[in-house]
């Protein structure tokens, strides 16, 4: 089983295959070149792993395009496949997230949007749907933008049970559904929104992302501006487990495939510098759920080092040794293929890196 990366960035995206060892990459031109790649979706129930790729054309607007031969080629609609209804008075302006259903819906994709927007495809990924539930929620008109804007940026479909969701956005925080998206509560006790007058409020927290534990799909772990939290309970609670980590800010936040409580992060000075903390290009993994972390750099370059992993640019492959991949602002992707013992350059010198998925073919 090998693996094929595929890195969205600012001016396309790049396709990255490994050997049988992870050891060795060849990295292929740009599909959809000078076009921004913020997401990549990969939905591996079918005879082959779907691609899905959220294009974003500074003139055409942004779409979906859609791969069944792992990138070789593409299917993109004439029109947007993801659009509000007339009645909505809100136009896309950015695609951030595109998720696979659970194992009891075949055909369905999630697609989180900017403006903050939840949509759902029963095809595959060809068409969407807005989800009314969310966008008709009493709270909306009260959400915020986050420095990056105002979207939903993590999706967690529930892994056995259908009617469970959880999004995640900036500003406005988690909300979670128990009825398949027809109504929404949040779910955000605990997370501080440092920035509001009143730094405890039901919602408007800028998390910047959501993971789900491996082992125990009502354990979470969030990333937020200026916070790392766990839940416990499926987000009735939040806790902070920042101790031991050099900073509580950061962008993404990633789980092991099948190991409970291996989680990473990339920690980054603060909102006001956005560096790595003492300018060291270092992942951070934690194997007891957050209460301890330790820093893993053996192969990432030395200090001083400035560029930042955003939210949608670190993954795992699903090899029981977890492979970790991060792309950064630099156009660097780095790979691991012992959880983070050691670290190898996959690729330099591409644009900004917006998003890295792995697929295992």
């Amino acid at each position: 089983m090998t693996v094929l990366l595929a890195i969205g960035t600012q001016k396309g995206l790049f396709l990255a295959t490994s050997d049988d060892e992870r050891r060795t990459w060849h990295v292929g031109p740009a599909h959809f070149p000078g076009t921004a790649i913020y997401t990549v979706g990969v939905d591996p129930r079918g005879p082959r792993p779907r691609l899905l790729v959220a294009v974003d054309n500074s003139h055409f607007g942004p779409s979906v395009a859609v791969s069944d031969d792992l990138g070789e080629t593409w299917q993109e609609p004439d029109t947007a496949p993801i659009a509000f209804p007339e009645d909505a008075g809100a136009a896309i302006e950015r695609v951030w997230q595109l998720v696979p259903g659970g194992p009891a819906e075949p055909g369905v994709i999630y697609a989180g949007s900017q403006p903050s927007a939840l949509f759902r495809s029963a095809d595959g990924g060809r068409s969407f749907e807005l989800v009314r539930g969310l966008w008709d929620h009493p709270h909306r008109p009260q959400w915020g933008a986050g420095f990056g804007g105002q979207a939903i940026h993590t999706i967690l479909p529930h892994p056995s049970d259908p009617s469970r969701l959880l999004v995640a956005m900036s500003t406005g925080g988690v909300y979670r559904s128990g009825d398949g998206g027809a109504s929404w509560a949040p779910a955000n006790s605990g997370i501080k929104a440092y920035f509001l007058p009143d730094p405890w409020p039901e919602f408007g927290q800028c998390v910047h992302r959501v993971a789900r534990d491996a082992g125990d799909p009502d354990r979470l772990y969030a990333q937020n501006h200026h916070g790392v939290y766990r839940s416990t309970d499926g987000g009735d609670k939040w806790e902070s487990i920042a101790a031991t980590l050099p900073s509580d800010f950061g962008f993404p936040m990633v789980a092991h495939p099948t190991r409970p409580g291996t989680i990473w992060s990339f920690p980054l000075t603060a909102d006001s510098e956005r560096h790595p903390t003492e300018l060291r290009c270092r992942v951070y993994r934690s194997t007891d759920a957050g209460d301890t972390w330790e820093p893993q750099h053996r192969g990432l370059p030395d200090g001083p080092y400035y560029p930042v992993v955003l939210r949608d640019a670190m993954c795992t492959d699903d090899h029981d040794r977890a492979g970790v991949y991060f792309g950064t602002r630099a156009g660097e992707v780095f790979a691991t293929r012992d959880e983070g013992e050691s670290w190898q350059t996959v690729v330099a010198h591409l644009p900004d890196v917006l998003s890295v998925r792995a697929v295992s073919v």
